[in-house]
């Protein structure tokens, strides 16, 4: 998907709402908290000295992923804001989260039904007829496919392009992510070796664990278990801590 840096911009709108828009191709275990870092950084920067908190404005961070990320849904979109935990008032409009996620469109089995939805379409990489079909619809997205030839077509932009797409893939928190992903693959393989087929609903489980630290918890104590229910209840215990 070489659409995946195209669309990392902050920008604000006429009534001073802050966006800021970040696709992620490669998988990463601590998007939330990234996104979060991110969305306060904005937040904090429109307060400069002299100003009054009341002149703060509403935040809103878009995350795009070109992987799944909330594994237990099959929305594509999910958003976020602050809630009372109990009445469910909302403290203010000023944090406005939103995750989209890319793969969980092909789940759907139709077309686009909505301006968000073609557009998350052609960033899939759609080609052929569906993207006549998109732009026809939305000449906006006609536009940007105009934009992205002539980008394509100048030899400094996709040098610079080049560049920062090779940076993703040395990023430490993409390293991180391939070691916790090692450490949850090595668990699942014991699981199987150990206590065979009847195992796969904890393989699961420990697959959907993306804390690095509560992996190697984990594997420090997976291997004097005795059953496999000490092993579930192992792991379970460490779910309930993410």
């Amino acid at each position: 998907m070489d659409k995946a840096i195209r669309l990392d911009v902050v920008a604000t709108t006429e009534l001073g709402h802050v966006y800021q828009i970040e696709v992620q191709v490669a998988d990463q275990i601590f998007i939330d908290q990234r996104s979060l870092y991110y969305w306060a950084s904005l937040y904090h920067r429109q307060l400069q000295q002299g100003k009054l908190f009341n002149e703060l404005k509403p935040t809103i961070g878009i995350s795009i992923l070109g992987f799944e990320w909330f594994k237990k849904d099959d929305r594509y979109h999910h958003v976020f804001h602050l809630w009372d935990d109990e009445t469910r008032e909302k403290l203010n409009e000023d944090l406005e989260l939103h995750y989209l996620e890319l793969p969980k469109l092909k789940h759907l089995k139709r077309g686009p039904q909505s301006a968000l939805e073609e557009w998350l379409v052609y960033l899939s990489d759609i080609q052929g007829e569906g993207l006549e079909a998109i732009v026809m619809s939305n000449p906006m997205i006609g536009k940007a496919l105009s934009i992205e030839e002539q980008f394509k077509a100048n030899a400094q932009e996709r040098r610079l392009y080049d560049m920062r797409e090779k940076a993703i893939f040395s990023d430490a928190t993409n390293l991180a992510a391939a070691e916790a992903k090692g450490e949850a693959k090595a668990i699942c393989q014991y699981l199987e070796v150990r206590f065979g087929v009847d195992s796969q609903d904890l393989q699961e489980k420990v697959r959907t664990i993306r804390d690095l630290k509560i992996l190697g918890h984990i594997t420090n104590k997976i291997f004097v278990v005795t059953n496999l229910d000490e092993a579930t209840a192992l792991v379970e215990d460490y779910l309930v801590t993410q």
